[in-house]
């Protein structure tokens, strides 16, 4: 198999959701992810995201599950990416990567990983990512 990679932008729309256990003082959060990618990904994507944040200023932390549909490189399915990042005190850390046998249509047996760039008014993303030879 061989690496294959795609970049571009995505717009991002969050909206905050209601927690099942509210009561830490704003502690934690709930929000719906909704994306536009463009780019070597046209695709959507659809998801959840939990925070919470430190008692210091710029630590904080997030989790979220995410559904991306569309076209990757020409072809057509969805697979789902977790996110894990964290914020120490304003130094970021963040992980995206794709769950293990959540490919569908094309994009069945896709494996990797997403690099989320975000700065100057922007939202960039690059995608490494493997198919089977079949695929």
């Amino acid at each position: 198999m061989t690496t294959q990679t795609a970049s571009g932008a995505f717009d991002v729309t969050l909206a905050p959701l209601s927690l099942d256990q509210p009561g830490d003082d704003g502690a934690r959060g709930r929000m719906r992810l909704d994306k536009r990618f463009h780019g070597g990904l046209d695709a959507t994507g659809a998801g959840e995201m939990l925070t919470g944040m430190g008692s210091v200023s710029g630590s904080a932390a997030y989790v979220a599950i995410e559904r991306i549909s569309g076209t990757l490189n020409g072809k057509t399915g969805s697979f789902i990416v977790v996110h894990r990042g964290l914020m120490t005190r304003g130094a970021p850390e963040l992980a995206v990567t794709i769950v293990p046998d959540s490919g569908t249509g094309e994009l069945a047996g896709i494996s990797g990983a997403m690099n989320l760039i975000v700065g100057n008014g922007r939202h960039d993303y690059t995608i490494d990512y493997t198919l089977p030879a079949s695929a």
